[in-house]
């Protein structure tokens, strides 16, 4: 059976259809909005797997059809994932992930397929709620509906759904998905936006979301499937009072040990103990799943009703913080940040416009000029494994990172350099992010880049039983692990960059997010002041090893006498040692390591484009000698006349009597007509016959011989 349901929303027919495609999963819907196309298919296993976790992969691709284009890459196909696209599966893992029950461990996949790209409407947006309704109308046991939506601020004003060219004017871009009540997941980025502006954005954004969710009552009404059965684990009295008995005073002893691997060690020789003190009478999984409920319920426990956290701090305090400047001498810059147990080595790069990353997505090829890559190598949380390349993780945490620090990032006309960011995580104990945004920070000012403030993160956490909760500042890895919230945001003193929250509980309210969003800033202040500390602004040069680059814009008319004939005049210039680049906008860029030879090749490339003065004197070639005067080259292809009258005080018979092609001779334009065409003068800057000087002063030039 065929189901659809439509609205106007947001100025803009949206509709989800189901029952025409894809009828061999477990759900599939068909979503519209404008020419935007996602289909979001839903399917799960028939038997429980045998993983510790809940086995949820979701996918999200973007077929490059859909907006009429072919892959930009070698094969011309579409091949792994983009760095867009495990973006955006990251984004609808999130907030779909705590809506699964805690006892629903069979495997289950959700595929996002985007078919069609009209380039205003984002089909990541569309995504998020078509998880929700695929998932809903599926026999899939799912905590649902959830709605998506998208907030920007165009003229002072919330757009809930903008395009993605209001989008261009908006200082807020603010992805937000909820239920009914409350909020489940929020990650976006700002332009120095109030904290207040920001909570008052997610109020818009949840009223659009309670829309998204009437329209998929009625889909699930009309084609909605009977939710399948799944086993409840029963609770093992018995096992929970052997357990307890035998590790209950330990474990609430290790919760209280400050040192991260400190307290995994005496954690792990209790499970050891109480396993072999029990495995004649239940399985292992059950004691080792007992004793992690024990580690929780304690912890939450001793925050709840003691204000009390693993590491002895206050629940409003933040670790102690460390900074150290130009640590790698031959880098640009750098910096390593640590929190705690957090430890971020970053280190940024300068280059040219050559260097920039180039993005191939549905809304086609852009070039990147700054940039940030974020590593999370095992040994930082002393562990071993395989080296490979970047997952979602790195590649999440990297995007939210750099988000943060666009901001303050300066245009490429007032700083013409390619910039790159490297995070190295040394080691973490949660918020590695967070560090990675305040080392970031710290590394570009010490590279000399002109920021115009710092930028600091900070990550915020939340216990919750029932009507009781308690925000912790600054979370530590258990505290995220074994809390209901993850919430990192990053800010300059003016505003919030940055934002995303996580959370593994049906959704929060505003209560607690405007309690949040205020220990967030209280945090981010403290830790802006030690960064101010450490570097109050951009160093004033840069460092040796730096690239020298300059800039120039001209005319773009122009740009065919910087290049030349094959390419004959811009090689000419890079002779000098220095690389020239021209954008089609008419941005000329010169970079060099040598400082004398970057200066040399911007002058041949200003003397290029200059354009000629009136009443500017010359130094110039004479290229032609005719009867009425001589043409006399005073820029690089700009040749004017001085006439023959022009040439001396006295009557001058033959223009060869005083001058001859390819001679030197000064010059000054006395005037340039509506055609462009230049009149010089030679003879206003000789003395006259009787002494008297010139308005110039100048000397008489030297006779020929």
């Amino acid at each position: 059976m065929i189901a659809k349901v439509e609205l106007e929303y947001a100025g803009r027919p949206l509709s989800i259809e189901t029952g025409r495609v894809a009828k061999q999963s477990h759900g599939a819907v068909w979503m519209q909005y404008g020419e935007t196309i996602v289909l979001v298919a839903a399917v799960s296993d028939n038997k429980p797997s045998d993983f510790d976790f809940f086995p949820l992969q979701v996918d999200y691709r973007e077929k490059m059809y859909a907006g009429g284009r072919i892959p930009g890459n070698f094969f011309k196909r579409e091949g792994a994932p983009s760095t867009t696209e495990k973006l955006h599966a990251r984004l609808i893992d999130h907030q779909i992930r705590p809506l699964f029950p805690e006892a629903y461990d069979f495997e289950t996949q959700v595929y996002v397929t985007v078919l069609s790209f009209d380039g205003e409407n984002d089909p990541a947006v569309l995504s998020m709620t078509g998880a929700s309704a695929a998932l809903c109308i599926s026999d899939i046991p799912f905590d649902g509906p959830i709605g998506a939506v998208c907030v920007g601020r165009v003229n002072g004003e919330f757009v809930v759904n903008p395009t993605l060219s209001q989008l261009e004017e908006s200082d807020v871009h603010l992805m937000v998905s909820g239920n009914r009540e409350s909020i489940i997941s929020v990650e976006g980025d700002f332009h120095e936006v109030a904290d207040g502006d920001v909570v008052e954005a997610l109020r818009v954004a949840h009223q659009g979301i309670v829309q998204l969710i009437e329209l998929q009552d009625d889909l699930i009404s009309r084609a909605g499937k009977s939710k399948r059965s799944y086993d409840e684990p029963e609770e093992n009295e018995a096992l929970a009072t052997a357990v307890a008995e035998r590790a209950s005073e330990q474990i609430h002893t290790a919760n209280r040990m400050p040192d991260k691997m400190a307290r995994a060690e005496t954690l792990s020789a209790i499970r050891a103990e109480v396993r072999e003190a029990l495995a004649e009478h239940f399985e292992e999984g059950e004691i080792g799943g007992e004793i992690d409920r024990l580690i929780k319920k304690d912890m939450r426990a001793m925050i709840l009703s003691e204000n009390q956290r693993i590491d002895g701090r206050g629940l409003n305090q933040v670790r102690p913080i460390d900074i150290d400047m130009s640590v790698l001498p031959r880098t640009h810059g750098s910096a390593i940040f640590t929190r705690g147990q957090t430890q971020a080595l970053c280190a940024a790069t300068l280059g040219s416009k050559m260097d920039t990353r180039m993005v191939d997505d549905l809304e086609g090829k852009s070039f990147k000029s700054f940039m940030l890559d974020y590593n999370f190598p095992n040994y930082s949380v002393g562990e071993t494994g395989r080296i490979a390349a970047p997952g979602r993780r790195e590649v999440g945490h990297g995007a939210l990172a750099e988000k943060a620090l666009e901001p303050v990032i300066p245009s490429e006309e007032h700083f013409p350099y390619t910039i790159r960011l490297v995070s190295e995580i040394l080691e973490s104990n949660s918020s590695s992010s967070m560090a990675t945004v305040c080392g970031g920070s710290l590394a570009l000012m010490d590279a000399g880049v002109p920021i115009k403030s710092h930028v600091a993160g900070a990550g915020v956490g939340l216990v919750m039983e029932g009507d009781q909760w308690a925000v912790l500042t600054d979370i530590l890895g258990e505290e995220d692990h074994l809390g209901d919230m993850d919430l990192k945001i990053a800010g300059t003193r003016s505003g919030l960059t940055a934002i995303q929250m996580d959370i593994k509980i049906g959704g929060i309210s505003f209560e607690i997010l405007n309690t949040a969003f205020s220990r967030a800033r209280d945090a981010l202040n403290h830790i802006l002041g030690l960064m101010e500390e450490a570097i109050s602004a951009p160093r004033t040069s840069l460092s040796e090893y730096a690239p020298r680059i300059l800039s120039i814009r001209i005319d773009p008319a122009k740009i065919g006498a910087v290049i030349g004939p094959g390419g004959k005049t811009i090689r000419s210039i890079e002779e000098t040692g220095a690389t020239v680049s021209v954008e089609d906008d008419g941005l000329v860029t010169v970079t060099s390591l040598d400082a004398q030879a970057g200066e040399t090749a911007m002058g041949m490339v200003e003397a290029l484009v200059e354009e000629p003065e009136v009443g500017r004197i010359y130094d110039g070639t004479v290229r032609r000698i005719t009867d009425f005067g001589a043409f006399v080259e005073i820029l690089p292809g700009k040749d004017g006349l001085c006439h023959i009258s022009e040439l001396e005080h006295h009557r001058v018979r033959k223009v060869n009597d005083v001058l001859s092609e390819g001679e030197k001779v000064q010059v000054k334009v006395i005037a340039i007509d509506d055609q462009g065409k230049i009149r010089l003068s030679r003879k206003v800057l000789i003395d006259k016959p009787n002494g008297d000087s010139n308005q110039q002063g100048r000397q008489r030039p030297p006779q020929r011989s």
